[in-house]
């Protein structure tokens, strides 16, 4: 069983990771543009994040992921993808509706439950594309 981390740990996570596939490099002033919130709060996070072996970090350097924190950042946006795509494609939901459920879900999932709708993602697709 996984250790539990907080939501907002978990959105830090997400946001560092789609920050560095996307630019290569993150600050704490990007996060904080990315997640509405305050610089201050994200350097706040970051510390705790690199206590506990999720970042690297110096003061007014750049943020990286440690493959601890890059695995733990993988599975959260594999469960927020899992998620948008259920209510999206399955539900049919609008774009944005189903972004903004699945930051709320992903947090809270089981995984029986994300992995089941996976399963029924992937079997309605191949339904759709037979």
């Amino acid at each position: 069983m996984r250790k539990r981390i907080s939501s907002n740990m978990e959105d830090y996570l997400e946001a560092i990771h789609l920050l560095a596939k996307e630019n290569g490099r993150v600050r704490v002033k990007e996060i904080a543009r990315v997640l509405n919130i305050t610089m201050p709060s994200v350097s706040s996070a970051i510390k705790k994040m690199k206590k506990r072996g999720f970042v690297l970090h110096s003061r007014y350097e750049w943020i990286e992921l440690t493959p601890k924190g890059l695995l733990c950042a993988e599975e959260i946006y594999k469960r927020h993808q899992v998620i948008k795509s259920f209510l999206e494609d399955i539900l049919g939901l609008d774009s944005d509706i189903a972004e903004q459920d699945a930051c709320r879900i992903e947090h809270n999932i089981s995984p029986e439950t994300l992995e089941k709708f996976e399963r029924f993602t992937a079997r309605y697709r191949s339904e759709q594309n037979a």
